[in-house]
């Protein structure tokens, strides 16, 4: 594969379909967006693991809606890793990049450098939180922590609380091709089963602390199809998912050329924030001066710093809150 072959599949989500089975998916693969995501914190490898492991997610899940805003992932557990929380932005125009940012809020103390990382979060929560825009009504999903990662969640939820057999299957890590630095890569492929039978289980749920699993909600013939799929899928290997030697087209029919794969126009994303500091302002606008006063530094401001890309904001505490005394711009550092 060529350079130029290689970059052209960086950072994109692929949509496909197995013409076969009533299956759709998506083929991921990111570089320079973990590492604009990463590099915006200092965080230790057991945390940048899981937060790598949440934006591929995050891309998979993301392409999957028809969003005219926002899509958050959030893990929030009772372990040393308390919080990584996701957002997908949906591209603004035909042709534009989604764009994708995330933090983590973790326990450094209570943290072990060399345990799983998934078994830091301990016992807590998986939600999904998507956010159509002003005039529209946020939907949110949440399901217990489940499985032994946050893939093994993500299923989860997605046969508990839309009762659609999914099924992801991700890698990701630092890695250095010959003559380059190195660089975070990840990929992973995503499959959905869109059920024709009744959405809702015949037989009582199947899964883990009786949980739905996909057999609850499949038919056997479809259940045939996903099984069939998923065997597929199974003998994938760690280096077609991450590349950049496998090109995402490669590697559909290396898995499923039986299955009759058809790609559509592939999603470029990238790293953003939406973090303004008219933001901030309408944040502090329920404040009243006392309140300002309380939040105001020993230099004579009120600063913000935002926990996804790290912005510093600096504003005239005179100009903050509902009474204050004039809307003077500040700035951002």
């Amino acid at each position: 594969m060529t350079l130029g072959a290689r970059i052209a599949w960086d950072d994109t989500v692929l949509p496909f379909q197995l013409d076969r089975s009533d299956i759709r998916g998506r083929v991921a693969r990111l570089d320079g967006v973990l590492d604009n995501v990463l590099a915006q914190h200092n965080y230790p490898p057991v945390i940048e693991s899981l937060v790598a492991e949440m934006a591929l997610l995050t891309a998979l899940i993301g392409q999957t809606v028809k969003l005219r805003w926002k899509l958050s992932l959030q893990v929030r557990g009772d372990g040393p890793a308390r919080l990584i929380a996701t957002d997908y932005y949906g591209p603004t125009a035909d042709g534009k990049p989604a764009q994708i940012r995330a933090y983590a809020s973790y326990d450094a103390e209570r943290l072990d450098l060399l345990a799983d990382p998934f078994s830091q979060i301990g016992k807590g929560y998986f939600a999904i939180l998507i956010d159509q825009g002003e005039g529209n009504t946020p939907y949110q999903g949440i399901t217990p922590i489940a499985g032994g990662s946050l893939s093994a969640c993500a299923e989860t939820y997605f046969a508990q609380s839309e009762q659609l057999p999914t099924r992801f299957s991700l890698s990701h890590g630092r890695s250095q091709l010959p003559g380059e630095g190195e660089t975070w890569r990840a990929g992973g492929v995503m499959l959905q089963h869109m059920p024709k039978a009744s959405p809702f289980a015949k037989d009582g749920p199947s899964g883990e602390d009786g949980l739905l699993d996909a057999s609850d909600v499949l038919d056997e013939e479809e259940g045939e199809n996903w099984n069939r799929a998923n065997v597929l899928l199974d003998t994938v290997e760690e280096m077609e998912l991450i590349g950049p030697t496998v090109q995402p087209t490669e590697l559909l029919v290396r898995l499923f050329h039986e299955e009759g794969p058809r790609v559509f126009d592939p999603q470029p994303v990238v790293f953003g924030c939406s973090c303004s500091e008219d933001k901030v302002r309408q944040s502090l606008s329920i404040y009243s001066a006392k309140d300002i006063g309380h939040m105001t530094t020993e230099e004579g401001t009120v600063t913000a710093d935002c926990q996804f890309c790290g912005a510093h904001y600096v504003l005239d505490p005179k100009s903050v809150g509902f009474e204050a005394e004039n809307a003077a711009s500040d700035g951002a550092e």
